[in-house]
């Protein structure tokens, strides 16, 4: 039986608690696979970096955002549309210096470790949620966007909050977007 043309397709969301369980798995065999943190933070960076190329087109399509023409722009979307979109949380966005160009997202609730209460025993530099960061970076390099994005604090190390630091590489050419009358 066909759909009708005038019916958009339905998009399948997978139980989120499912997807945070499957993630902590993937997380635990990674430790398993690897003998050093930095390489499965580094696993987790690059796994990520191919999600977020390909999440991109899909976020585009379906949030209708228009030009950014600033880096606070760029990070208030990836924090009030984006998260919202994809993770259901909406976190905070500070601006950590005077050239505009390095901001943290401050999330007060991250669903991914929802089930998880401590870093496993001799993981203390592990970075759990380094998928994030690499789903960040790969999806502004799509849009021809260089950052740098690390995690600077993490609940789950003891810090305070979960901060994730965004360094955008390159100033932008504000003659590029002006109208030309």
């Amino acid at each position: 039986m066909s759909r009708p043309a005038h019916r958009r397709p339905e998009y399948h969301k997978i139980n989120k608690d499912l997807f945070v369980l499957t993630y902590g798995a993937l997380v635990a065999q990674l430790c398993k696979d690897y003998e050093k943190d930095e390489d499965v933070n580094q696993y987790l960076d690059k796994m990520g970096y191919g999600i977020g190329t390909r999440l991109i087109e899909d976020f585009l399509a379906r949030s209708c955002v228009g030009r950014c023409h600033s880096y606070s722009e760029i990070t208030d979307i990836i924090a009030q549309v984006a998260f919202k979109m994809y993770l259901g949380i909406t976190p905070s966005v500070i601006c950590n210096n005077s050239s505009r160009n390095e901001f943290s997202l401050i999330l007060d609730k991250n669903p991914l470790v929802e089930f998880v209460e401590e870093l496993p025993a001799g993981r203390s530099s592990l970075c759990y949620c380094n998928l994030l960061c690499g789903i960040i970076r790969g999806a502004l390099e799509m849009v021809h966007l260089a950052a740098d994005v690390t995690f600077l604090q993490d609940r789950l190390k003891g810090d305070s909050v979960t901060e994730i630091g965004i360094t955008f590489l390159k100033k932008r050419d504000e003659k590029k977007y002006r109208w030309k009358k």
